[in-house]
This record gives structure tokens, C-alpha cells and sequence, in this order.
């Protein structure tokens, strides 16, 4: 699937205000409860951010969290409704993978939305085994 020619990738933050629309979009902030600054906090203190840019209006972004060896994990890999399906969230995907393995990561790892298994099974990623270690804890409430 082609890229239209006015998509702009970036590794730089995008604007706090921006990122915070861009994340109101999925419903996760019914849950989380962060404020713009909170968010923005979140991705200055992600080791890789890839944003997405249409005319100068942010479209899509993702970020990895990682100790920078071992482990990276992929988040908040977030397109615009009216975005997607053309490829955006594919090539911010990608991009997060090379960062991660120009690096020499050993493993990466990520949390998708619901819905969106096919997305990234589609790309390599396969789901843990359902007696595979790995749980969470119960979300905090503010």
C-alpha cells in the first residue's frame, strides 16, 4: 500500500495538546484519566516516539518504552479514525521495529487495543500462549 506524498514521519514529540486529541480518539483515556501534561510526560520518558504528520496536523504516533537491550515494548500505537486504513499505522509500526533492532534488541513486545490482533499478527507478532507468565496489575484510578 503506497504512502500518500503528504505524510511527514517524525521523531520528535508532538505537541502536547495534539498527542492529547490524538489519544482521546482510542476511549483508553476513560480508564487512564491523564491530562495533556501527564500524556506528554509519558512520551518524553519513552526511549522512541514516531509521529505522523498530514499538512502539519498530527495523524498517527507510537511509542516504545525499553531498557535499551534486552527488552522494548510497544504502546499507544494510535492512528486518526479518518487515517486509517492507508497504511499509517503499518509504517509507524515498522519504524518502530528498526529502532529496536538497529539497537540490537533482543525482544519486542506490545499492548494492542482490542480488535487489533490481526493488525500485528498480520506483521510477525504472535500472541502468548495462554499458560505463558505474564499478567497486570489492576489499573490505579485517580
Amino acid at each position: 500500500m503506497a504512502l500518500k506524498m503528504t505524510w511527514e514521519f517524525r521523531d520528535d514529540l508532538p505537541p502536547t495538546s495534539a498527542y492529547a486529541e490524538l489519544f482521546e480518539t482510542t476511549g483508553w483515556n476513560k480508564v487512564y484519566h491523564a491530562s495533556p501534561q501527564e500524556l506528554q510526560a509519558a512520551l518524553r520518558r519513552s526511549w522512541a516516539v514516531v509521529s505522523v504528520y498530514e499538512s502539519g496536523h498530527l495523524a498517527g504516533c507510537g511509542r516504545i518504552v525499553s531498557d535499551g537491550v534486552l527488552y522494548a515494548m510497544i504502546y499507544d500505537l494510535i492512528v486518526l479514525p479518518s487515517c486509517q486504513g492507508q497504511g499509517i499505522g503499518s509504517a509507524i509500526l515498522d519504524r518502530l521495529i528498526d529502532k529496536c533492532s538497529s539497537a540490537g534488541i533482543r525482544e519486542v513486545q506490545l499492548f494492542s487495543a482490542a480488535g487489533k490482533a490481526d493488525f500485528y499478527r498480520k506483521r510477525g507478532f504472535v500472541e502468548r500462549p495462554t499458560g505463558a507468565p505474564g499478567m497486570r496489575l489492576a489499573t490505579f484510578e485517580k
